[in-house]
């Protein structure tokens, strides 16, 4: 995993369908963040005089993407020696190199109540919720979210990772209402609408469902992964030759990767299903 951009970002596509609200990418976690960069002057105006304490960070990343069993003894000798809040976060990206999401969420959530993070704590809260989505736990995931939203309440994006720890817990209800939210904020952002439209599918409102499918594919008509929603849709009303359409149409736009095979597997069910 590749720690090239802030830590702070998320990544640039998600895969938008509710059986995919679990398959949270490394990106979104442990990208690897310049911490210094959004720490407030007040809080770290002498972290971010202080070089070699910057130097060690950038190093300390770049080990644990290449040696994180090495970037974990490092970063805890480190913050044995009063590292700060650098070291911990480091020693949590080490952690998630590991796939020891659990640890790595916990010490995030620790450093996101620690007293001198200022405002990059809601992104600190952010990266705890995606390593207990990776840990799969739901109801922690939730919790941290939860706690980056009460930080950073006009946060879209936020809005969106709460929906999918809640889908994790197959709270559709609130996944639906967090994802309303999200699209009050952005209303023309597609991934929003077609994870809205997949938890409008789970409740059993198609009809709205599918009005944010066909909004998704109206802002972009070739995104795969709204045809096969809007696919799944048709599948679930009774209607196999729209389903069979928008599945056809998916498969021959995405070519290869998740929504290729969600259409491939897609279109041998209805096949099976046909009369023979």
């Amino acid at each position: 995993m590749r720690h090239a951009v802030p830590f702070y970002s998320r990544p640039a596509g998600r895969n938008c369908s509710i059986d995919s609200f679990m398959n949270i990418s490394l990106v979104s976690l442990t990208g690897g963040a310049i911490l210094f960069a959004m720490m407030g002057q007040a809080c770290a105006a002498s972290t971010l005089d202080n070089i070699a304490t910057k130097q060690r960070y950038e190093q300390c990343l770049s080990l644990a993407n290449l040696n994180p069993t090495e970037a974990l003894k490092s970063a805890a000798e480190w913050s044995k020696a009063k590292g700060g809040a650098p070291a911990e976060h480091c020693l949590a990206m080490a952690l998630t190199e590991l796939k020891r999401f659990p640890e790595a969420a916990a010490r995030l959530d620790a450093l996101g109540r620690a007293p001198d993070m200022g405002n990059l704590r809601a992104s600190v809260f952010d990266q705890a919720g995606n390593a207990w989505m990776l840990a799969g736990n739901g109801a922690k995931a939730t919790a941290s979210f939860s706690a980056a939203l009460a930080l950073s309440a006009n946060d879209a994006d936020l809005y969106a990772d709460l929906a999918r720890a809640q889908a994790m817990q197959k709270d559709w209800k609130s996944v639906e209402a967090d994802l309303n939210a999200a699209l009050e904020i952005q209303p023309r952002r597609v991934d929003f609408l077609i994870l809205r439209a997949s938890a409008l599918t789970a409740l059993g409102k198609l009809r709205e469902a599918r009005d944010d499918a066909d909004a998704a594919l109206k802002l972009k008509p070739n995104s795969a992964e709204a045809l096969v929603q809007r696919g799944d849709i048709a599948r679930r009303a009774g209607d196999v030759g729209s389903a069979r359409r928008d599945f056809q149409a998916a498969l021959k736009i995405a070519g290869d990767g998740e929504a290729a095979d969600t259409a491939r597997s897609e279109l041998s069910l209805l096949d099976d299903a046909a009369p023979k």
